[in-house]
């Protein structure tokens, strides 16, 4: 077996199963959407694409992502040039932590018991318990998620379960370990009720502690996982699909953004990308003089 195929069986990713020809555009709910947009269209005035251009678009190579081999030179790292505007969530967002009361500096020690102690948003009254992060504080990777899920808030730990499993695969794949090489930290550090999409105001009483935790830390990477926690960190509405892929910057850090690994378990072929995204993040850290 390959070491491709070992780091694929590794993370999870089995066979690469193709669909039979003529089986996508002939889907009855692919029917039914090309009907509609060529009925809006036809209403707007607009004459549609066959549905053949459709899918030969659909079918388009993507681009591929590689490591840079020791005899050849690394190729440019794509770059996301920045928004010029945010979007009227991220504006939302970016108001209330601007609004927020300035941090003191405290240390590690100092800053772990405020989160504990911490009353400053209504979350306080639904926890179980607060969860900090986990990992090295010395790492030179730092994973950030959206915030803790029903186990995670019983615990106190971050990424546990079925989703913690997953990534610990996925890191141990790219021969990173959990607990020595990465520090992992939520955007929020108590649990929303129901899963529920953090609120600006919740955000913005947590961004001194993931500051704090970010100046202590002084990653060389960060590895957005997740929707929320990419579009918070960059204070965009743009898709994952949109972000991954491209090498952005939060506080003159390189960041990368990938699939939540909760999501991973509920759409596998994803695991693909999510593969691809570990390796541009590993080019990314070698590049910026990681080791």
């Amino acid at each position: 077996m390959s070491r491709n195929s070992l780091l694929q069986q590794t993370m999870g990713l089995g066979p690469a199963w193709q669909p039979r020809d003529s089986w996508f555009e002939q889907h009855p709910a692919i029917l039914l959407q090309a009907k509609i947009a060529a009925d809006a269209a036809t209403d707007a005035g607009i004459t549609p694409a066959s549905p053949q251009a459709m899918q030969d678009a659909m079918d388009a190579e993507p681009i591929a992502i590689q490591l840079a081999t020791a005899d050849a030179a690394p190729a440019p790292l794509p770059v996301m040039p920045p928004s010029p505007e945010p979007a009227p969530l991220a504006a939302s967002v970016a108001t209330a932590i601007v609004q927020a009361r300035p941090e003191q500096t405290l240390d590690w020690p100092q800053l772990e018991r405020q989160v504990a102690d911490c009353q400053r948003c209504r979350l306080c009254e639904t926890r179980t318990q607060t969860v900090f992060g986990r990992g090295n504080p010395k790492a030179r990777w730092l994973l950030i998620g959206e915030a803790p899920g029903e186990q995670e808030d019983r615990q106190g730990l971050p990424f546990v379960g079925k989703a913690g499993q997953l990534l610990d695969n996925m890191l141990a794949a790219t021969g990173l370990d959990r607990e020595q090489d990465v520090y992992i930290a939520n955007v929020l550090k108590c649990r929303p009720p129901g899963n529920r999409n953090p609120a600006p105001d919740e955000i913005a009483a947590c961004h001194g502690y993931l500051q704090q935790q970010i100046h202590h830390i002084q990653p060389t990477l960060i590895l957005a996982l997740g929707r929320f926690a990419a579009q918070t960190l960059l204070q965009t509405e743009e898709s994952i699909g949109r972000l991954r892929g491209q090498v952005h910057r939060y506080q003159d850090v390189p960041m990368v953004v990938s699939y939540h690994p909760a999501y991973l378990l509920r759409n596998q072929p994803d695991k693909a990308k999510a593969w691809q995204d570990l390796l541009l993040a590993k080019r990314v850290f070698e590049q910026a003089g990681g080791n």
